[in-house]
């Protein structure tokens, strides 16, 4: 935290801001220093940099701020789509075992649509920033489109596959938490930020108000969640509540053990002595339990991904889920689920059909035609 800190202040004692008729290198250096610093969470300001130094200021660093145009933004983005990786920035050159250029075969591996979007996306904002200190008359990045990314794929677990994963997690000494990840949804960082004072086990409610996460400077930190919507206040299922008392139970015989070498944190998920849980930690512990359940290895975020596929499935509104997940927008939900709301489609449509081709079984089904459309079981 103190190198943040260090940064701020340095900052706020005034920097001269590069002239147009200096380098992109220049500016980008100004802006990642005395602008994002101050706007951007330490964890996204070190990927901005990262992005910077190694992709934007190598790409574009050389030319003048002021001359930067769209077809130069355009032709190096192209080069990026194309050039091996390993080339480009001589990452073969540092390996114990070449396995590129340097054992004499190419790999040819570029960069993802996803990953070129960001770097488009992080020059964009700077470029956007000197528009608005009238360094340049308009964002050139603008005016160049490096198409719409493919969503990353997930796959959700199962209904089956989540009855199996909590029968596993019963014995573990985080069942709690893997009960609330997957049937409320909460992100990773939210889970391990929780605080006992956040949750009113009486009126099954949890507030989410931040999050835990390990950055450089500060180590384990608790922080504001990631964005305003993402502060929210949810219900919590019943099956999580008796998981959250018995949790609250055995983390007191845990205080009694440690005696003074307790960590008070106020923390609801905490180490054998108190302290906050590494992100790192709980994603080893969660894999071992997938192969102890006998399932796939999937991601901690596709706990929240299943929870969600899975609502959807039983047909809960698409604005409820957002509300659950903490989206700011519900086009973000819409997006993300599109591929399980057309299958969903796909199946009442065929649900339809099959009525209109058998229009006996359509009314004399009463008892089919009184309960709710077919769905997905429920998580038990």
């Amino acid at each position: 935290m103190a190198k943040l800190t260090e940064k701020i202040a340095t900052s706020n004692r005034g920097v001269p801001v590069p002239s147009a008729q200096g380098s992109v290198s220049a500016y980008l250096t100004y802006w990642l220093e005395n602008v994002a610093v101050h706007h951007l969470r330490e964890n996204t300001h070190t990927r901005y940099t990262a992005c910077v130094h190694q992709h934007l200021i190598p790409g574009l660093g050389k030319k003048k701020l002021a001359k930067l145009t769209a077809k130069d933004v355009r032709t190096w983005l192209n080069q990026l789509r194309t050039a091996c990786q390993c080339c480009a920035r001589s990452i073969d050159a540092r390996r114990d075992q070449p396995r590129c250029c340097d054992a004499g075969t190419c790999c040819s591996k570029p960069l993802s649509p996803l990953t070129l979007a960001y770097i488009h996306s992080v020059l964009k904002s700077a470029l956007e920033h000197a528009v608005r200190e009238e360094e340049i008359m308009r964002n050139v990045a603008r005016n160049v489109r490096t198409g719409t990314p493919r969503p990353r794929r997930f796959e959700p677990l199962t209904a089956d596959e989540a009855r199996q994963f909590l029968t596993a997690a019963r014995s573990n000494r985080l069942r709690a938490l893997y009960e609330l990840a997957l049937r409320t949804g909460l992100r990773k960082g939210e889970l391990l930020g929780l605080q006992w004072d956040d949750v009113d086990l009486s009126a099954g409610t949890a507030n989410i108000r931040r999050t835990l996460q390990r950055t450089q400077t500060g180590g384990l930190t608790t922080l504001p969640t990631k964005t305003r919507a993402s502060e929210r206040r949810i219900a919590l299922p019943s099956e999580g509540i008796h998981s959250l008392k018995e949790h609250r139970e055995a983390q007191e015989a845990e205080r009694q053990a440690a005696a003074e070498g307790w960590k008070d944190s106020g923390l609801v998920f905490t180490t054998p002595a108190g302290g906050p849980i590494d992100p790192a930690n709980l994603n080893r512990s969660f894999r071992a339990l997938l192969d102890r359940a006998g399932l796939r290895r999937i991601r901690f975020h596709d706990l929240r991904h299943s929870t969600a596929t899975l609502l959807l499935e039983q047909g809960v509104e698409l604005v409820l889920i957002k509300e659950l997940l903490g989206h700011a927008h519900i086009g973000a939900t819409a997006t993300v689920y599109a591929h399980v709301r057309l299958r969903l489609q796909r199946d009442a449509v065929d649900l339809l059909g099959h009525t209109l081709h058998n229009p006996t079984e359509a009314t004399t089904g009463s008892d089919a035609s009184a309960g709710p459309p077919p769905c997905a079981t429920a998580v038990c």
